[in-house]
């Protein structure tokens, strides 16, 4: 078994984009972060991508509209950075409060600067294949801790559990498309999927994202398999400051004998999704400024 390292492979990225963004001539890459409320989850979110970019050499904006602002007011504030020529991506950190609709806030990104991919413009131009839009950060993260860890999926059943917009959907139109390192034939399945079991057996590729915690179990997989978990669920645990500790949607220690490569939690997908979002956001840059 061998643990795909998500921490190395995204400093590996991010490297690559500082001598990427250093190599710029003129005004460097702008995104805008915007956290509503204090939420402690997206606190440490913002932080760490604020920090990231600022590795890389990417500007940052970090916005705090008060807990209390109305659905109007932030859909006026994500007009004003649509309309900002200084900020190529804007991201709106989930989950949003509740009385706010987070579906439509996402709808509101002008598609050039949705470094999330949760644009249904970025997500139609993903399901035709083009590449001027925007991929969502963690499937492109998975895909791309699948290429650096050389895991091609061309003819190899991939199965998905999870069919969300951020994870599941795009994970399977990633994995489905033609191009080098993918190419795969995929199963999405639910909560609604009869005899689960005996599908996720059949995969040689499997990607856990349906928010269960270990969820997965040795009986689930065959030998050999590739595991990616993108679940990153708390659990109590007394031995721990802070009572809780971090599992995925897969039981690593079960599992990880019968696969061949496996992501833990934490330390595998979850250091992608930022490195992504920081690609993305350099893609911004580069389509906006037609460079």
């Amino acid at each position: 078994m061998e643990a795909i390292d998500g921490n190395r492979i995204a400093a590996e990225i991010i490297a690559e984009l500082k001598a990427e963004v250093s190599a710029l001539v003129g005004r460097k890459p702008c995104i805008a972060l915007v956290r509503v409320g204090d939420d402690p989850a997206s606190v440490s979110y913002v932080k760490k991508k604020g920090q990231t970019a600022a590795e890389i050499g990417i500007e940052s904006r970090v916005l705090l509209p008060p807990v209390t602002i109305r659905q109007e007011e932030l859909v006026a504030l994500v007009d004003t950075l649509n309309a900002d020529p200084a900020i190529d991506g804007i991201l709106v950190q989930s989950p949003l409060p509740g009385g706010l609709d987070e579906s439509a806030i996402f709808r509101r990104i002008a598609p050039e600067k949705d470094v999330d991919g949760f644009n249904p413009l970025n997500l139609g131009k993903l399901a035709q294949e083009d590449e001027s839009g925007f991929s969502a950060c963690t499937p492109a993260g998975i895909m791309e801790l699948l290429l650096r860890s050389k895991v091609d999926l061309g003819g190899k059943h991939v199965v998905v559990l999870g069919r969300s917009l951020i994870v599941g959907k795009p994970a399977a139109l990633l994995a489905l498309q033609k191009k080098a390192g993918a190419n795969a034939t995929v199963t999405i399945c639910h909560s609604r999927t009869t005899d689960l079991p005996s599908i996720t057996r059949q995969a040689d590729v499997l990607i856990a994202a349906i928010g269960r915690p270990e969820f997965v179990k040795a009986s689930m997989v065959k030998p050999g398999v590739v595991v990616i978990d993108v679940g990153i669920n708390r659990v109590p645990d007394a031995s721990k400051k802070s009572g809780y500790r971090l599992v995925g949607d897969v039981d690593f220690l079960g599992v990880s004998p019968l696969a061949s490569k496996i992501t833990p939690v934490p330390g595998g997908v979850g250091p992608m999704t930022v490195a992504m979002l920081m690609r993305n956001t350099v893609k911004a840059y580069r389509l906006r400024e037609a460079l």
